[in-house]
């Protein structure tokens, strides 16, 4: 017999997206938790590529050489459904739909102040008053993908496709399509801050788990590896 409340079942890590950006007074995070995972994550990685050089040869490098980390690239799909949400009589749903989740993730593509300084900063433009501001960047988002996989990235690529419709023509079920760039710390050096600083604290943390588990392998696979060498 079961233990009540106990279930045997393991609990599932939900990921998601959180936008961070510097806000009018700490950093402020947007999060777009994931409504399904994905069935499917795609990763592809491109080194450094020493000998792709001039014709003249000049520059030319040592084969081995690798001046900063590969390049990753992550696409993955999300799907978005309301259907149990007007089911359970969501007023928010019944009028919007899943248009709301869309409009959160599309905001990942646009310069922000963080959500309060973008509100602000839409009332001063109402208003007509201008102001000085910075050179626009979009937000640092973290891919959330476990406890494992934990990475700063910039958005790449995004479409979606809207399906089914609602009376207001908002859409009731979707599916996106997002193609994500790591950002690793070398692209950083002429950023500061205490967002920069997480991002990059979150890829070091990354790396160090990959490392931890690629020794964990060595050390599960010394026999077999002393019996293929010839000395």
């Amino acid at each position: 017999m079961a233990t009540p409340g106990y279930s045997r079942s393991p609990k599932l890590a939900k990921g998601a997206l959180v936008q961070i950006a510097d806000g009018l007074i700490v950093p402020e995070p947007n999060i777009i938790p994931f409504q399904f995972n994905p069935e499917k994550l795609s990763r592809s990685m491109t080194p450094f590529n020493p000998l792709d050089v001039s014709e003249t040869g000049r520059g030319q490098m040592a084969p081995t050489s690798q001046p900063f980390d590969p390049k990753e690239q992550i696409t993955l799909e999300i799907e978005l459904d309301a259907s149990d949400q007007l089911e359970e009589g969501d007023s928010k749903a019944q009028t919007f739909g899943v248009a709301d989740r869309i409009a959160a993730i599309e905001k990942l593509l646009f310069p922000s102040q963080g959500l309060l300084g973008d509100l602000v900063a839409a009332a001063t433009a109402l208003a007509g008053v201008t102001s000085g501001a910075k050179r626009p960047t979009v937000p640092i988002i973290l891919f959330i993908w476990g406890p494992g996989r934990i990475v700063p990235v910039r958005v790449t690529s995004y479409s979606v496709e809207e399906q089914l419709f609602l009376p207001t023509l908002h859409p009731l079920q979707a599916r996106v399509s997002l193609g994500l760039e790591v950002l690793t710390p070398d692209v950083f050096k002429c950023q500061t801050g205490a967002v920069v600083e997480l991002a990059i604290a979150a890829y070091r943390l990354f790396r160090a788990q990959q490392d931890a588990l690629a020794v964990a392998h060595a050390a599960a696979n010394v026999d077999a590896i002393r019996g293929l060498l010839p000395f």
